[in-house]
């Protein structure tokens, strides 16, 4: 029995000390994609080698006109008495201005999407593969509204990396993520972090806002990168960060692929990018509000107007309801509404949770394009009156939309002032909404070009800007 436990504890050792020996060589066997979440923690190398390859840079450039006189004639207020036209110490020189970003094959035709404000300006685009290979690219679609391009290269037939996209609306905070791009230059990085947040509206960087937060180290020259989930999913593309120093402080923002996906279907497709139309006004629900509504908690937006014949009204919106989802995703304010519909084709009729006097319901609305009615008719002023050299134009859906203009306003709409003409002088600016002239209501372009053109002794012109409404008087 004794000479049976001795052999038992010799087998036992001899065994250990083979696990020791070997335990270096098991280590460098090659690694295989996780099959669990919790194999995740050992390691994210599997999912960046079947993503990294799709991640490109991008090197754009332009060629800019710059002065060559002193730097006292680029002074504004020198600028304010001789004009922006006025030229000393010789021709303008040019000079190569150069842009570095980041990009993602999001098809393996050699269809990539980055940034808008990466390329935009741009003469000359090079694409460059996580292998080195270099690519001249062409723009299929730009959209500063929502800050992404659309890129093509010639693969010549040849099939690249590319990444899949993901449903964005299933991501959760606290979901893993990671980031990759090619942050100041240096080539191409990778870092990990977790969805911290969703739906962030507040972030100025583009018109349609509804932006992923990580904590995910995002740098310059990170733009335009992919943010890729586990399952090596392209979830977003890194768009911005908030820094005070221009480095990383752990709180980066993605451009959801769900977006992203409708602004590539477009392109590929060759639509004109029209998103639908809402046809109502509405504001965020506040906390006051949404104790006078016995709500809750405060979510949702509340139809304030709706316009007659539109989307909404068809549907059977109506002042005083509160849009609290679309689809089954909670809204929490005017901007999260609008990108909600903008990911949606035309076409499609969307599912809207209504509250309406403390009951929720559910309304169908079809997506459909804004319309031009009436139809813009833009013109430039002219002749002897205050307002000469004013392009203006019908403010109709469709122009109030590819304008980006809040709500759902009307009237003749200043586009342009020609640069030293009466209107400039004026402070007209772009963007003013002219209401009256002479007490006159001005609803559309041909009143104001009536009125302008029959002249008068004395002007009196009201004019809205923004929130304000500013009148002059001339005599």
């Amino acid at each position: 029995m004794q000479l049976f436990l001795k052999r038992y504890r010799l087998a036992i050792l001899g065994l250990i000390g083979l696990a020791i020996v070997f335990s270096p060589v098991l280590a460098q066997a090659e690694k295989v994609a996780p099959a669990s979440a919790g194999q995740v923690t050992l390691s994210y190398a599997p999912v960046v080698k079947r993503t990294a390859p799709a991640v490109v840079n991008i090197y754009a450039q332009k060629i800019v006109q710059e002065r060559s006189g002193p730097a006292l004639f680029e002074d504004p207020f020198f600028k304010r008495f001789f004009g922006e036209d006025f030229a000393f110490g010789g021709a303008p020189r040019e000079r190569i201005e150069k842009s570095l970003g980041s990009g993602v094959l999001v098809r393996a035709d050699g269809i990539v999407v980055t940034n808008n404000h990466v390329i935009v300006g741009a003469q000359e685009i090079t694409v460059v593969l996580a292998d080195r290979r270099e690519y001249g690219a062409t723009i299929v679609l730009a959209d500063d509204r929502t800050d992404l391009a659309v890129l093509r290269i010639d693969t010549n037939g040849e099939e690249l990396p590319s990444l899949a996209f993901a449903d964005s609306d299933a991501l959760e905070v606290g979901d893993i993520v990671l980031a990759i791009g090619n942050p100041f230059g240096v080539g191409q990085t990778v870092t990990s972090g977790i969805v911290s947040a969703l739906a962030r509206t507040r972030v100025g960087v583009a018109d349609y806002r509804s932006f992923i937060q990580t904590d995910a180290a995002v740098n310059p020259g990170n733009s335009g990168g992919a943010l890729v989930g586990m399952d090596g999913k392209l979830v977003g593309i890194n768009t911005a960060i908030f820094s005070k120093s221009g480095g990383s402080l752990g709180i980066g923002f993605a451009v959801p692929a769900n977006m992203v996906r409708s602004i590539v279907e477009s392109a590929i497709e060759g639509r004109a990018l029209v998103r639908p139309w809402l046809g109502f006004d509405g504001r965020a629900v506040t906390a006051d509000l949404a104790l006078a509504l016995n709500m809750k908690r405060p979510v949702g937006v509340i139809v304030e107007h709706v316009v007659k014949g539109g989307p909404a009204d068809k549907a059977g919106l109506a002042p005083g309801d509160v849009v609290m989802a679309v689809n089954g995703h909670d809204v929490e304010d005017a901007q999260a509404l609008r990108f909600r519909l903008a990911t949606r084709r035309l076409g499609e009729k969307v599912d809207l949770s209504v509250l309406r006097k403390g009951k929720e319901r559910h309304i169908a609305m079809l997506l459909v394009a804004p319309p031009e009615d009436p139809p813009r008719n833009a013109v430039i002023l002219e002749g002897m009156h205050p307002l000469s050299g004013a392009k203006i134009a019908n403010l109709s859906p469709a122009l109030v939309e590819e304008l980006g203009l809040p709500g759902q306003p009307r009237g003749v709409f200043i586009l342009a002032v020609v640069n030293r003409s009466p209107a400039a002088r004026l402070g007209v600016r772009p963007g003013d909404i002219l209401l009256s002239v002479n007490g006159k209501k001005i609803a559309l372009v041909r009143d104001a070009v009536k009125i302008f053109d029959k002249g008068a002794d004395s002007w009196n012109i009201a004019i809205k800007r923004g929130e304000r409404v500013l009148k002059v008087e001339l005599k």
